[in-house]
């Protein structure tokens, strides 16, 4: 059994790390353009995304507390920038750092049912290029 244990620890780390570079592969990739060879064809960047509907569910399968303040997120977002979030946006708005306070915030409260401080929250969600109104 000894074997066995030290046998799956030696390989966890490499396990993690093939999974990483799998994952990070099917990954759509943008690059910079040169000014000799002028711009690329414009695409729909969001066309390969998940659906929102898909994350949110996934979310709310490992935390229904974060889902829960996904939600409220979006809702505040739409509210303030009139346009819906992309899942790409809300994915960056969980990972870049130690993620966007304010979604921490409302996730929560949330989880605290704390509506006052989900409205305090709510009223801080900022716009991408600074529109909100």
């Amino acid at each position: 059994m000894k074997h066995r244990t030290a046998l799956m620890s030696r390989l966890a780390p490499r396990l993690t790390a093939v999974v990483l570079v799998a994952t990070s592969a099917a990954l759509p990739v943008w690059g910079q353009t040169s000014p000799a060879h002028g711009a690329l064809p414009k695409s729909d960047a969001y066309a390969d995304e998940m659906p929102l509907d898909d994350y949110l569910g996934l979310l709310q399968r490992i935390a229904p507390a974060a889902e829960a303040g996904a939600r409220a997120y979006l809702a505040a977002f739409q509210r303030r920038c009139g346009r819906p979030m992309h899942t790409s946006e809300l994915r960056r708005a969980f990972s870049q750092g130690d993620g966007d306070p304010v979604l921490l915030g409302l996730i929560r409260a949330s989880h605290l049912r704390d509506a006052a401080g989900e409205a305090e929250w709510a009223r801080q969600v900022r716009c991408p290029g600074g529109s909100t109104p």
